[in-house]
């Protein structure tokens, strides 16, 4: 293919690359493509088993991706591109999507999978094509498609994979790997575009621009043509002229080609987006579709949405899947199944002490949840059940990142309290008083909550330490540690740094067993109240998971002593939930909020106006993709 007069049509217009990946910059730039380079601040938190094929989750993203920054540049920049690019480029193999590893054991987990297999790179991309309207308004269209390539790794030794791993190269890549640089040694074969495991399908993409410039008018926005092929879905939407918010669509799998209307009136018009707003979508043949406005349109409501009633189901049913987790956890089914792989129902009844019937349910529900899988045991009757990898990983009271405990701790506490919420959002308080003599506070139940948190922080911990370059401090006050999970993290990461722990004292009394379980010198723990005694000296102070739980004024205390505490240049460590700014998500903080605790999850910009308050400057803010976001002050 000559490549000149297809990128060339691209001459003379705004292009805008919703990626920072070098990769891509590459890619594009050596085909001879001019553009700006305005990374997403879509937030890769998709639920992955929503979708039907690992392409369509990719393709999904790469959408968000480029649509965020298409509404976000007039408003923003106050410039409108002509066109935006999202790419999003994942790994699969035995029906797992591998993005990029967050840590080297996460990288091994990813690499040791593929070892000796031959696995499927998809990339889905998105181009979104803006039309400025007089009325100060933009429509916008929407193509995307995907490539996939197959690629084959060799049988790797251990040896190897560490050594490739400790190299660097495979912690910024999806998969763990980079086909283009000293990964390309790990590879036995390639079936398919290269350049798409690398990570962006320069051949498809200029096809697709051929197929949109020269062969078809679709691109024109009063026009409703489209162009298709067997990667490629683009569908047109309407959206009637009146409307003030962009739509979405309705579930993962609607509309990847859209054309919506947007005002300029303000940056809230952006975050106003809503499935009722979007209407309902009519299918006018299998490749374009309609949505309208329900502003003076008629809608045919005589089908249900299959993506709406999904979603429905899903919610109605969500806590029957929290008590399957649970109840399995509960039985120990995933420390069973670690040790003893393949067996059937009634084996595992045996092993747990219960009924034949109710394991042999609670197995199949654990199996259409993702937990397990099913093995074939040739000569039995019926088939043996072992553990799936997210269950391995997680699950497993003795896995490095379990969260066996607290799991346990939403069975015991959370679970009852949320059993009141009718009463909770009736009264607006917590409604832990209601709950019964399980969940009181005695010396055991104090144990069982510090082993909870413990593993709910080590599974975030590792996310948080690397977020930033901490390697000017040399020592840090973790406030409210607790167990020191994030504390031993710290100094892992940071050879220099030593970190104390402050937290009351019967909570360093019980924090022996942690603390043996590491034996780092380098973390100490100090007994005394943060709102009243002394805080430790340090360059760096570390709250995680502490402000979202304090009243507002038990909040300005803290922050208080710790600023006077202060001189300047120290840092301040602040991981939370950090909410959108228009409180429409994450919805793991924003139901956590529903317990009624005394404090408030709060946005990443409401949290650095709160700290500037007290003479912290905001450096540097991190979404890991991980349980905890994370942001780095200096104090004035």
């Amino acid at each position: 293919m000559v490549l000149n007069p297809v990128i060339s049509k691209l001459s003379g217009k705004l292009v805008v690359l919703a990626s920072s990946s070098p990769r891509r910059l590459e890619i594009l730039r050596n085909a001879g493509l001019r553009f700006e380079v305005v990374p997403s601040w879509f937030k890769e938190t998709l639920d992955k088993r929503l979708f039907k094929a690992p392409h369509e989750y990719a393709v999904e993203t790469a959408k968000q991706k480029a649509l965020e920054v298409a509404r976000r540049m007039p408003v923003k920049h106050l410039k409108t591109p002509d066109i935006v690019i999202g790419a999003d480029t994942i790994v699969t193999v035995d029906g797992m999507i591998l993005e990029k590893p967050v840590d080297k054991q996460d990288a091994y987990r990813m690499l040791s999978s593929l070892s000796g297999k031959e696995h499927s790179v998809f990339t889905g991309v998105a181009i979104v094509l803006c039309h400025e309207k007089d009325d100060d308004e933009v429509d916008y269209q929407l193509i995307d498609f995907y490539e996939e390539t197959k690629v084959k790794f060799a049988d790797l030794s251990q040896d190897m994979l560490w050594e490739y791993i400790n190299s660097g190269e495979p912690m910024d890549k999806a998969g763990g790997y980079g086909i283009q640089a000293l990964g390309g040694m790990l590879v036995e074969y390639v079936h398919g575009d290269f350049l798409n495991v690398v990570g962006f399908p320069l051949n498809h993409f200029c096809k697709q621009l051929d197929m949109m410039y020269n062969h078809c008018s679709f691109i024109n926005p009063e026009k409703t043509e489209s162009v298709y092929d067997s990667h490629s879905t683009p569908i047109l939407i309407e959206q009637k002229d009146t409307s003030t918010s962009i739509p979405r669509p309705s579930s993962p799998s609607a509309s990847p080609l859209h054309k919506v209307r947007q005002h300029r009136e303000s940056e809230a018009n952006i975050n106003s987006l809503s499935k009722q707003d979007a209407g309902e979508i009519k299918l006018h043949n299998s490749e374009t579709a309609i949505l309208r406005s329900r502003e003076g349109a008629v809608i045919d409501h005589s089908e249900p949405q299959k993506g709406d009633l999904e979603l429905i189901y899903e919610l109605m049913d969500g806590f029957k899947a929290s008590k399957a987790l649970f109840t399995a956890s509960k039985f120990c089914l995933f420390d069973v199944l670690h040790k003893k792989p393949g067996l059937d129902a009634e084996q595992i009844a045996q092993e747990i002490k219960a009924s034949v019937k109710g394991t042999e349910t609670l197995l199949e529900a654990c199996v259409s949840l993702g937990l397990l899988k099913t093995r074939d045991t040739t000569g039995r009757p019926k088939p043996g059940f072992e553990n799936a990898d997210v269950a391995s990983c997680f699950l497993r009271s003795d896995s490095r990142f379990s969260l066996n405990a607290y799991i346990l701790h939403c069975n015991d506490t959370l679970w009852p309290v949320f059993s009141h919420l009718e009463s909770a959002v009736r009264e607006g308080t917590s409604q832990r008083g209601k709950v019964k003599a399980s969940t009181e506070i005695c010396q055991e139940a104090k144990l069982r909550f510090m082993h909870a948190m413990h593993s709910s922080a080590k599974v975030a911990a590792a996310a948080v330490a690397t977020a930033f370059d901490l390697s000017s401090y040399k020592t840090a006050c973790d406030v409210g540690g607790c167990t020191g999970a994030f504390a031993y993290e710290l100094t892992k990461t940071h050879p220099n740094l030593s970190v104390a722990v402050l937290d009351l004292p019967a909570v360093v009394e019980m924090s022996g067993p942690f603390q043996r379980q590491h034996a780092d010198k380098r973390v100490t723990f100090k007994a005394g109240d943060f709102l009243k005694d002394e805080l430790p000296k340090a360059d760096l102070y570390i709250l995680v998971r502490i402000l979202h739980d304090l009243s507002d004024e038990k909040l300005h205390i803290l922050l208080r002593r710790i600023s006077d505490a202060c001189t300047p240049g120290c840092g301040l460590l602040l991981s939370e939930i950090f909410l959108d700014e228009n409180r429409s998500g994450p919805s793991r903080g924003l139901l956590q909020a529903l317990s009624m605790s005394e404090g408030k999850q709060r946005s990443a910009a409401e949290y650095s106006r709160l700290l500037k308050g007290h003479g912290f400057i905001t450096a540097q803010v991190k979404h890991t993709n991980n349980l905890l976001d994370a942001m780095l002050c200096t104090k004035a």
